[in-house]
């Protein structure tokens, strides 16, 4: 009553819609309280499954490793199904040696076996430092590893053949070079006149870096043709069309350009020419000079 008396109206409805704001405000801060512990709660939870799975499976790998039987030193040409089973070698892999075994052949090194088998790389160096031959095959495969490494050493100049009278049998000697590429070879040698340094082998189609350095392994230019370089500040375009590597019509670019410079004074000038060859330059050098 003191209340009602004491305040007008107007006074009461605000001092009323004040309390009702303070009681919705503190249920809507309760609410986000609640909801924020709660999303907490739940990170937390997560998180601690996340570690409680790493865990597990940290536990599930020592474990495999504490039941996976131990291995000892064994012969691979008598590996058993049950032996294979425990080694991790497959069904089919283990058909394969079991195969060849039958052929009465026999498996002598750590390489031999992968070749049978086809096993993976990683199985292979897990159970490889436990193949156990007998005396006279290791020592057979120490003397042919020393043999292997003789041969690789590399022979110098002198010793190589020249490449330029290779014939096209002698390139088929080289591992990675059939009749085609030999046949290739020997065309294009003939078309450019005879080559005046290794680096021209790079032009052979369909010859890989890794056959080439195989071929240059063997063989290298020695008795090339003489060929006195062609200077591009004097040359006519007569004389610039006897390089292989250059038409009449970028010839002809070439002198214009010359015309217009007055003088070419670097091979790095030459890559404005539209047209001209410069992934080519290393070979172009052994024809032009400036």
């Amino acid at each position: 009553m003191k209340f009602r008396f004491s305040f007008n109206t107007s006074q009461r409805n605000g001092i009323i819609s004040l309390i009702l704001i303070i009681v919705v405000l503190g249920f809507f801060f309760r609410r986000i309280k609640n909801k924020t512990f709660q999303q907490k709660e739940f990170l937390i939870t997560s998180t601690e499954k996340q570690v409680q799975k790493f865990i597990d499976s940290l536990k599930k790998v020592e474990l495999a490793k504490e039941n996976k039987p131990k291995i000892f030193p064994f012969n691979p040409n008598f590996i058993t199904d049950y032996r294979a089973y425990t080694l991790g070698i497959s069904t089919e892999e283990y058909e394969r040696l079991k195969e060849f075994r039958n052929q009465d052949q026999w498996i002598n090194s750590v390489e031999d076996f992968q070749k049978v088998t086809k096993i993976s790389d990683s199985l292979l160096a897990e159970i490889s430092p436990y193949f156990k031959f007998p005396e006279w095959v290791e020592k057979q495969n120490q003397i042919a590893k020393t043999s292997n490494q003789s041969t690789q050493r590399k022979l110098t100049k002198v010793e190589k053949s020249d490449l330029n009278e290779a014939t096209i049998e002698d390139l088929q000697e080289i591992k990675g070079i059939g009749e085609v590429l030999s046949k290739r070879i020997v065309r294009y040698r003939s078309q450019i006149g005879g080559f005046l340094d290794d680096i021209q082998l790079k032009d052979i189609y369909g010859l890989k870096y890794e056959t080439r350095n195989a071929i240059t392994e063997k063989f290298t230019v020695k008795n090339s043709k003489p060929f006195e370089k062609i200077d591009l500040n004097t040359a006519k375009v007569v004389d610039l069309v006897e390089v292989y590597y250059i038409d009449y019509e970028l010839a002809r670019r070439i002198i214009n350009y010359r015309i217009t410079r007055e003088k070419i004074t670097s091979f790095e000038e030459l890559a404005e020419i539209q047209g001209f060859p410069y992934d080519k330059m290393d070979r172009l050098k052994l024809y032009l000079k400036i």
